[in-house]
C-alpha cells in the first residue's frame, strides 16, 4: 500500500493587513518591508476566530475536492504553533468536533514552520503501515495571536490563514508519494523562540510585562542557517531518488522571507517558472504556507494531474524538511 496526495484546500481570513496600515502602528515603511521581505500583504483573523476555525473551512475544501465526506477520514493531523489551547485539548480535536467527526484518532504536532511536511512524513507512514486509509494533514495558524504588535522586526512578517490536504491509500505506486525527510538541530533553539508561558518560564506577571509570550527572532542568524539547510535537504533528497532539478514541476518551499526563497532557488539553478512564491500575498503562516501556495496554483489551473511537486521547508527548532509528491487527485 502506498500513501497518495489526493488534494488540497486553503482558507484565509477576511481581514487584510497592508504594510501601509503597520506604518501605523511601528516605525516601519512599506519600502522597508517590502524590500527586507517581498511582503505586502497579509491576512489576520477576527478575535472570535479560532485557528480550529481557519482549520476546518480549509479542510472542508480538500475533503470536497477529493469526494469524500469527514466520516469518510480516518485521523486529522494539524500541525500548529498558535493551537486554540495552552496545553488541550489538541486544534485537531476541535477540528474533529467541528467537522462533525469522532473516534477517530486526532492530535497535534509543533514544528512550526516544517509542520506541514512532518504531518505528511506522519500521515504516509499510517498508511504505508494498513493503519489508516484516509489522513486529513491540516496546517492551521493564527499567529497574530502570538505576534507582538510593537516588536517591528516580527509583526511585519506574520499572517493567519490555514491549508488542508488529504492524503489516501493506493495500490497504485505511480500515484505515490516519492519521499520525505525531515530532521532537526535543537542547538539553535533560541534563534526562533517564544520564550514564556511555557514550563521552562511559566505565565506570570513578569513574562506578562516583558511580552515572553510572543515570538522572538533572531532575524540575520535565522536567515543565514535557513537558505543553507533548505539549499542541502533539496539537493539531498533530489539526489537520493536520483531526480533533476528540472524534473521538478513545481518547487513550493515555505513561505517565510523572498530573500530567503530567491537565495533557495538560485542555489538550485531552478527556473521561475518552477518556483511558487506567494509570501507577498499572505506573509509568512507557518504551517499554513506550503498548502496555502499550493491552494493558489491550483485554483490557478496550474496544479495538473501527475505534475511532481517539491515541498521544503524550515522552521524555529531548528526544523526542516522536503518532499517529493505527485499531485494524484482521485477524481
Amino acid at each position: 500500500m502506498y500513501a497518495a496526495f489526493r488534494s488540497v484546500g486553503s482558507y484565509v481570513p477576511k481581514n487584510v493587513l497592508t504594510n501601509e496600515d503597520l506604518e501605523k502602528i511601528v516605525d516601519t515603511s512599506d519600502e522597508w518591508i517590502t524590500k527586507r521581505t517581498g511582503i505586502k500583504t497579509r491576512y489576520i483573523a477576527d478575535k472570535e476566530e479560532s485557528t480550529s476555525d481557519l482549520g476546518v473551512e480549509a479542510a472542508k475544501v480538500a475533503l470536497k475536492r477529493a469526494s469524500l465526506r469527514a466520516e469518510d477520514i480516518n485521523m486529522i493531523i494539524c500541525a500548529t504553533i498558535s493551537p486554540d489551547y495552552f496545553c488541550m485539548p489538541s486544534t485537531a480535536c476541535m477540528i474533529a468536533k467541528k467537522l462533525g467527526v469522532s473516534n477517530i484518532p486526532a492530535f497535534d504536532i509543533s514544528a512550526a514552520c516544517s509542520g506541514f511536511i512532518y504531518a505528511l512524513a506522519m500521515a504516509r507512514s499510517f498508511i504505508e503501515s494498513n493503519m489508516s486509509k484516509n489522513i486529513l494533514i491540516i496546517g492551521a495558524e493564527k499567529l497574530s495571536a502570538i505576534v507582538d504588535y510593537s516588536d517591528r522586526t516580527t509583526c511585519v512578517l506574520f499572517g493567519d490563514g490555514a491549508g488542508a490536504a488529504v492524503i489516501g491509500a493506493t495500490k497504485n505506486k505511480e500515484e505515490a508519494i516519492v519521499d520525505i525527510n525531515i530532521s532537526s538541530d535543537g542547538n539553535y533553539y533560541d534563534y526562533l523562540i517564544t520564550p514564556g508561558c511555557g514550563s521552562n518560564k511559566p505565565c506570570s506577571e513578569e513574562t506578562l510585562e516583558e511580552h515572553a509570550c510572543f515570538m522572538k527572532m533572531k532575524g540575520n542568524e535565522t536567515f543565514k542557517v535557513a537558505v543553507k539547510t533548505l539549499t542541502n535537504d533539496v539537493i539531498e533528497i533530489l539526489e537520493k531518488n536520483g531526480i533533476e532539478s528540472e524534473k521538478i514541476d513545481h518547487f513550493i518551499p515555505h513561505q517565510a522571507n523572498y530573500r530567503i526563497l530567491n537565495a533557495v532557488a538560485q542555489a538550485l539553478k531552478l527556473k521561475e517558472s518552477q518556483v511558487v512564491i506567494t509570501v507577498s500575498k499572505y506573509g509568512n503562516t507557518s504551517s499554513a504556507s506550503i498548502p496555502m501556495a499550493m491552494n493558489d496554483l491550483y485554483e490557478e489551473g496550474k496544479l495538473k494531474v501527475g505534475d511532481l511537486m517539491l515541498l521544503d521547508a524550515f522552521g524555529g527548532g531548528f526544523t526542516w524538511g522536503s518532499a517529493i509528491v505527485p499531485f494524484s487527485p482521485s477524481n
